[in-house]
């Protein structure tokens, strides 16, 4: 049997599957950012007419799955499946956006790290022949994050400098077995690591270490170095985090060049946007990745990227029963 594993952790694609199209949507303050240009749809409210925050985050979700949907030309009927995830309690604005859709759903779980290990699943169904299309979508929303994982924002409590601010969007691909654009050639499966963090308004400093662990064992397993890729770039490791991860990797014997840069640094201006040490949340990387870095695939700007996204993998209830912060990263290959 001739198993498509390379090295110690990383698969890679016969058939690498094509990126047909993408779509985002995001909040008033994604857009007012530095790629604020670079998303499909901007929202001019947080709430846009709906009854709440988590309604509205699956509605937004809704918005980039069809979007995407209608961008790659498919029918209806030529989608396999659907692979969503989020932050909520069991996923659940995937679940309702998946009510709607009506397509088989595969709900994910990974965290701040869902697009990237979504990427991942649906290259193998399709690399496996499990699947002729698939379509993924992530989502989180500012307000719905701080309500379940930190205070209502109406509390107006004092956030930690180390504190990122969670992402309100969602970006949405799909995934196919042919056609044209950017391919998905191999995914890179993390490992979870705890290294006794146990603030949760440091989410990049606990997940820094298990991404690191992942680029390391990705490159590793290639024999690649940080050169051969046009981007590296993280999913929200933030300004703290991306420092720790560099210093990281550098103890290790990487040194990472300016290719090297996070989805939650580079989504806000820190100068003009109070979002103390950037981005987080998992419509951090999809929205990047769906906006700014396919559109500099497409056009021939970046050739190689390496999406790295970083889940922190802990809950309210771990929080406040005082467990450390376990951690995970997810890599997937893109090449033009």
């Amino acid at each position: 049997m001739n198993l498509k594993r390379l090295g110690n952790q990383t698969v890679t694609f016969e058939n690498p599957p094509v990126i047909l199209s993408s779509y985002s949507v995001v909040g008033p303050m994604e857009g007012q950012g530095p790629l604020g240009k670079t998303f499909s749809k901007v929202w001019p409210d947080t709430i846009n007419g709906n009854k709440s925050w988590e309604v509205a985050e699956s509605k937004m979700l809704e918005e980039a799955l069809q979007g995407a949907l209608k961008q790659s030309n498919l029918q209806e009927n030529e989608i396999d499946f659907m692979l969503a995830g989020d932050l909520l309690n069991q996923i659940i604005s995937s679940n309702f956006a998946a009510r709607t859709m009506g397509f088989p759903f595969i709900g994910i779980f990974g965290a701040c790290s869902t697009m990237a290990l979504s990427m991942a699943i649906g290259s193998m169904l399709i690399d496996g022949q499990f699947a002729r299309n698939i379509l993924v979508g992530v989502s989180s929303h500012h307000d719905t994050a701080e309500r379940q994982f930190r205070l209502p924002t109406e509390h107006g409590s004092q956030r930690a400098m180390s504190a990122q601010w969670t992402v309100t969007g969602a970006g949405s691909l799909v995934l196919a077995q042919k056609g044209d654009g950017p391919r998905i050639t191999a995914a890179t499966i993390g490992r979870v690591l705890d290294y006794g963090e146990k603030d949760v308004n440091n989410m990049g400093a606990a997940m820094a270490p298990a991404v690191s662990d992942t680029i390391l064992n990705h490159l590793q397993d290639f024999n690649r170095k940080p050169a051969d890729y046009d981007l590296i770039v993280t999913g929200d490791l933030g300004n703290v985090g991306l420092q720790l991860s560099k210093e990281i990797l550098k103890r290790s014997g990487i040194e990472m060049a300016n290719q090297f840069n996070d989805c939650g640094v580079l989504i806000y201006d820190p100068a003009s946007q109070d979002v103390h040490a950037g981005g987080s949340g998992c419509a951090c990387s999809s929205v990047v990745f769906a906006g700014d870095i396919m559109q500099k695939l497409i056009s021939g700007q970046y050739h190689r990227v390496l999406l790295v996204g970083s889940g922190s993998l802990h809950s309210p209830t771990s929080a406040l029963q005082g467990e450390s912060i376990p951690c995970v990263g997810h890599a997937v290959v893109i090449e033009a």
